[in-house]
């Protein structure tokens, strides 16, 4: 009986000692997203969360500035990319299988640094009065031979996950060929929405445009405003259709780590995945997750993407900006 009473008041001890903890968010992915999920956690936890917001490339040079100093316990990345590039730095701890054991092995790095959170996919969005699927070709490397297109296509150049398909390019197929499908695109005169999706496919919905590259939940948002607007995928395995994680990740430095932990468990929880599936329509990535039927089945995509390392894409992400640089289109 006294040791039972003993291990009870630990517990409750322990549970007031996390109660009192606060953390500190790095989030790459908005407000939107991101604020219900906090305050969910904050009332059920009573642990306090505070969020500075930023672009992942922001965030990224911040903790690099910060160092050892650095307020951050959790990143929250909006790409591949930017996880990638923390986690070649040494920056995050490793994560324990009880947090990573019903998550998707597709896109969870085999270092364990860090968690995805929800998966989208590259594809191409196109208008259904204008263009019909037999006519776009089967890789998005042939999208620059299509010059009936030109100037009827949309891009987000500066937007992290364009740019990250593009490091996915050179990864793949090297500088040299990425360097002469942006070429071949820019000859095409393509319409920039510098990182504006949504702009885009309303100027599609106008009529501006016939075709954009995009990710798919964009055009599922779409959908849903009945536009003429239906997701094109390229033929299995192609670059065009890359799978691109969110994902979250606990700072070495942070001296919160059980807090932080409790945080990630809550991201991949069926809660937060289902919420994120229901506010913008990204991947789940753990199983039981009903999703709408205007999607196809994640194993079916998963298919369709290419398998590339994302540990890769970091060293390749300042070439793909190079390359948009040098062609006049950053």
């Amino acid at each position: 009986m006294k040791l039972a009473l003993i291990a009870t008041t630990a517990l409750m001890l322990a549970g007031t000692s996390l109660a009192q903890t606060s953390l500190t968010v790095y989030s790459g992915r908005a407000k939107t997203f991101v604020d219900p999920i906090v305050q969910q956690f904050e009332k059920q936890t009573g642990i306090k969360v505070n969020v500075r917001y930023g672009t992942d490339a922001q965030l990224v040079a911040a903790i690099r500035e910060e160092g050892a100093r650095s307020p951050a316990d959790v990143f929250w990345g909006n790409s591949m990319g930017a996880l990638g590039e923390l986690a070649a730095d040494g920056k995050f701890s490793k994560l324990g299988n009880a947090l990573t054991r019903n998550v998707s092995d597709d896109y969870l790095p085999e270092t364990r640094t860090w968690v995805p959170t929800t998966v989208r996919f590259r594809t191409l969005a196109y208008n259904t009065a204008k263009i019909k699927p037999a006519d776009l070709p089967d890789s998005v490397l042939d999208l620059p031979k299509m010059t009936s297109l030109k100037g009827r296509i949309g891009w987000t150049v500066s937007y992290p996950s364009f740019q990250d398909f593009l490091a996915a390019m050179i990864s793949k197929y090297g500088e040299a060929t990425t360097k002469t499908w942006l070429e071949g695109m820019k000859a095409l005169q393509p319409k920039d929405y510098k990182t504006s999706n949504v702009g885009m496919l309303e100027a599609m919905r106008a009529g501006e445009i016939d075709v954009a590259l995009t990710n798919h939940y964009y055009i599922q948002r779409v959908n849903r405003l009945s536009y003429p607007i239906e997701t094109y995928f390229f033929k299995n395995g192609d670059i065009g259709n890359l799978g691109n994680a969110t994902g979250a990740a606990i700072l070495k430095t942070s001296k919160n780590q059980s807090a932080a932990v409790r945080l990630l468990q809550t991201l991949v929880g069926k809660d937060a995945q289902t919420f994120f599936l229901s506010v913008n329509f990204e991947y789940p990535v753990i199983g039981n997750i009903l999703q709408p039927t205007t999607m196809l089945p994640y194993a079916d995509i998963v298919k369709r993407s290419p398998r590339i390392d994302p540990t890769v894409l970091p060293k390749n992400i300042e070439k793909a900006q190079k390359l948009l640089r040098d062609a006049g289109l950053l």
